[in-house]
């Protein structure tokens, strides 16, 4: 995507440091819990409060984890890596230093294949992804005059995964974040849950003259959420182009960006590896890995999104879009498939997209939440595939499912809504509708075609919607002429 200047067109470049917390019951090196909402520091071991002469313990389960996403990352798997000290000094760090990996990460190169709204692909790189413990969190707004520090999260497993700086708009960084989201919830190693931080980004922004060398970035931190990703990608886009088209620089920085006034602002010139004094951790040997227990993991992986979506492409026959849709949250394509078995895979595919995502979206719920159950809308498609509703009594009763939780069965029989099948019933409808419109049924045979439509609303109101529009077609095209 080009950007007009007021001396030309720039490029944005991003790359993504996505930090995500890792499902595992216990902590990465102590035994502490890792439950979200936990009263403050009660989930803490006497290593993640930095008591001197305790030793860090590997979590194999977050280790097994690590490698189950770097295969649905399609990366390699490096047998051997190390855990660095990455040293700082913060009230929320108790050790002083952060166990992490640098020079040789458990994860290294792999890809995300992006879906754009345009309907095109692209591939973005994934330079690495290594596993560190997080560190605690300083609250600043408890106390007028002090913060307070809660380690419950101190010492939690976090994968931080590490993009190639691929993405050229904040549309691409969106799409790229949400791809990677739907992997790791695909394949259970982060809930990527980014409102309670179990999933944070950094956000690294640079612009150029199209094609030309890379320009200084800047890093963004601990973005959470994807709304923000975009406006902190747009902000820094601006803020620098706007610096050196009037002939300044760009400084190598730590930004944040404000939730209020959607900005990013100055928080501390950009650290480079040397100011961390990275060196391997003393009381942790190599992470060695056997190539056979992550073959074992490599077949224990589910269908990932970009498999299911060419499965549902392939058996379902639907679009692209369609597929892609649903397959985005593994949940939603669970539910598609069970609404789908047996049924019109296109129609079951458009009530699910169309009715059912947009009434969630109204409640703000989410499909797990639904209060219409995939066998009870199977069961509303099965009503309309056999004519016993039609098409537009069908979505009355969907509301109606929504509304009170019952199924679609129930509430055709308690609000008497079959659809009406007997063709004197309706030729009667169709006799009374031409009789009151004498004037129409003469425009109609004189030429006016188009008053047809007028006839059938008029026929489907005096029987309430339950005609079958079929037979309503049929026997008025027959009146109408004779």
């Amino acid at each position: 995507m080009l950007i007009k200047g007021e001396t030309g067109d720039w490029e944005v470049v991003i790359g993504l440091e996505v930090h995500a917390q890792v499902i595992s019951n216990a902590k990465l090196f102590s035994g502490a819990a890792t439950a979200f909402g936990a009263d403050p520091n009660t989930q803490v071991a006497l290593l993640d409060a930095g008591l001197p002469g305790m030793l860090p313990v590997i979590n194999r389960y977050c280790v097994e984890q690590a490698v189950r996403t770097g295969l649905g990352l399609k990366a390699q798997i490096n047998l051997h890596s190390v855990f660095d000290r990455k040293n700082y000094f913060y009230a929320d760090l108790p050790l002083g230093y952060q166990i992490s990996q640098y020079t040789q990460p458990i994860v290294g190169k792999g890809s995300i294949v992006l879906d754009l709204p345009d309907g095109s692909s692209r591939t973005v790189g994934i330079t690495r992804l290594h596993l560190e413990m997080d560190a605690g969190k300083s609250l600043h707004d408890q106390h007028p005059s002090k913060t307070y520090v809660d380690l419950n999260r101190a010492g939690v497993a976090l994968m931080e995964i590490v993009s190639e700086p691929d993405m050229r708009s904040p549309e691409e960084a969106a799409a790229y974040l949400r791809k990677l989201r739907a992997i790791l919830r695909y394949l259970g190693t982060c809930d990527g849950n980014m409102e309670e931080g179990s999933m944070r980004c950094d956000v690294n922004v640079s612009v150029r003259r199209p094609g030309g060398p890379f320009g200084t970035r800047t890093e963004t931190k601990n973005v959470n959420s994807i709304r923000y990703v975009m406006m902190a990608i747009e902000y820094e886009t601006n803020r620098q182009i706007e610096i050196l088209e009037s002939g300044g620089t760009i400084d190598q920085e730590t930004r944040l960006f404000d939730t209020v006034k959607f900005t990013t602002r100055s928080m501390r010139s950009k650290e480079e590896a040397h100011d961390y004094r990275y060196f391997p951790d003393p009381d942790l040997l190599p992470l060695v890995l056997d190539q056979a227990w992550v073959d074992e993991i490599r077949s224990t992986l589910p269908e990932l999104p970009d498999e299911k979506k060419a499965r549902f492409m392939e058996q379902y026959k639907l679009s692209a879009y369609d597929a892609g849709v649903l397959v985005a949250e593994k949940a939603s394509a669970d539910y598609y498939e069970a609404v789908a078995k047996g049924r019109d895979p296109k129609i079951a595919s458009n009530w699910v997209t169309g009715e059912l995502f947009g009434a969630l979206n109204r409640l703000g719920k989410s499909i797990e939440e639904s209060p219409v159950s995939a066998a009870d809308l199977g069961g509303l498609l099965d009503l309309l595939a056999d004519n016993t509703i039609s098409g537009r009594i069908a979505k009355d009763v969907f509301a109606a499912m929504l509304e009170t939780g019952k199924s679609a069965a129930v509430i055709v029989e308690e609000q008497g809504l079959r659809q009406v099948t007997d063709t004197g019933a309706i030729e009667a409808a169709i006799d009374g509708v031409l009789a009151a419109n004498a004037d129409k049924v003469a425009e109609f045979r004189s030429g006016k075609d188009k008053l047809f439509g007028f006839f059938v609303g008029q026929v489907m109101k005096q029987t309430q919607g339950k005609a079958n529009p079929a037979l309503v077609n049929e026997i008025l095209q027959a009146k109408l002429k004779g």
